[in-house]
């Protein structure tokens, strides 16, 4: 059977709602969504395993390969997309929409557009001749827990020489990228009558000393690390989120504070999240409160190949952009550790990534699948 074309592939594959949400009840399977590239890759020859997660129900990693043999290289992308408002966007996130040279839809710029790409451009290849094998990867859970990458890590596959990860970056090669760890403060103390102070442990008056070390904390890390080849050249450190009490008429009794830390390439993403945990449990227990601190899902580590590796130089003269590194995350990571040179290069902008009306321009579409071709020829033909 023909593959589809491009426009097909994008529409079936935006139609399939495949939110990943730490909150249970948004999160949302990816099956859909892998069980449609496995078909169209089946057709393409080549051969496909699904890899189901432990302990996520409804999750799955896909990887395809054409051709045998070592080496090769791998074009990876994750399935999921963010939870979206609705009310906000101005079209159907999870219909297709076509106008003024743009594709709207969820997950259309991060990262579903990707597969389509990919998938056109590795239909030109018969898998007869072909000295390397080209390997598709597919996985879940990257915008929450980065679930399907680690999985990808503990089975210890894909096995190829370099890997071109799909996210958005205007076409631009990343080299590095910035490490991230979602953390939860949680301070509980007991209520009363606010007319006396007396009467309860206000978890507030403890959180505004934990804020307080939380910026002593960031300054440290700020004068300590710096990177000038990081627009922001810094790790920062966001106070994102506090939810606290329940009337102002009493006593607060809890508080929770959400924090993002995002890591410096060659900074000990460990020994930061211990160092910090024992400056936060030091706070507390100064002001006998108990404190619960904890991370959302395992930090994921910072990322950084070498500039002058292969790959990026690769992809750098193919594109006409110098490589460069960015703040956000990827699965970077897990697949650097499998041995794969590897780089971020996809079509579209971070900036429409994780918005309403979300959308990939059409002409980053033609460039980015031409400079997949080429690369695919230069380690696999």
């Amino acid at each position: 059977m023909p593959l589809p074309a491009f426009k097909e592939m994008l529409s079936t594959l935006i139609s399939e709602p495949s939110v990943s949400c730490t909150s249970p009840e948004i999160d949302q399977s990816n099956l859909k969504v892998i069980e449609h590239l496995a078909n169209w890759l089946d057709d393409l020859g080549f051969r496909t395993e699904l890899m189901p997660l432990p302990d996520h129900p409804g999750k799955a990693n896909l990887i395809a390969t054409l051709g045998s043999g070592t080496g090769g290289l791998v074009l990876a992308g994750h399935t999921d997309t963010v939870p979206f408002d609705d009310a906000a966007w101005n079209k159907d996130p999870l219909a297709l929409t076509d106008t003024d040279d743009k594709f709207y839809g969820l997950g259309t710029c991060d990262m579903k557009g990707f597969f389509p790409i990919a998938l056109t451009a590795v239909a030109e290849f018969d898998a007869a001749k072909l000295a390397a094998p080209i390997t598709i990867v597919a996985t879940s859970d990257e915008e929450s827990s980065m679930a399907g990458g680690r999985y990808l890590l503990e089975c210890g596959k894909p096995r190829a020489e370099a890997a071109i990860i799909g996210e958005p970056t205007g076409l631009t090669p990343i080299y590095a990228h910035k490490g991230i760890m979602l953390l939860s403060i949680k301070l509980q103390g007991s209520s009363g009558h606010s007319s006396n102070p007396e009467l309860g442990r206000n978890a507030l008056d403890v959180m505004h000393a934990v804020m307080g070390e939380l910026i002593v904390f960031r300054q440290e890390l700020a004068e300590r690390y710096q990177n000038p080849a990081f627009e922001v050249t810094i790790p920062t450190l966001n106070l994102g989120c506090l939810r606290a009490g329940d009337n102002p008429n009493r006593i607060c009794d809890h508080a929770e504070l959400q924090i993002d830390l995002r890591l410096l390439p060659g900074m000990d993403t460990d020994a930061i999240y211990a160092a910090l945990k024992l400056r936060i449990h030091g706070v507390a227990q100064e002001h006998q409160m108990p404190l619960t601190f904890e991370a959302f899902y395992p930090p994921i580590p910072p990322f950084e190949t070498p500039k002058d590796g292969r790959l990026v130089r690769t992809l750098s003269a193919l594109s006409g952009n110098a490589p460069g590194t960015v703040a956000f995350g990827t699965e970077g990571f897990f697949l650097q550790s499998l041995g794969l040179e590897t780089v971020i290069f996809g079509p579209g902008s971070i900036d429409q990534a994780h918005q309403p009306d979300e959308y990939l321009s059409h002409r980053q579409i033609e460039p980015a699948r031409t400079t997949l071709m080429k690369v695919i020829h230069h380690y696999c033909c």
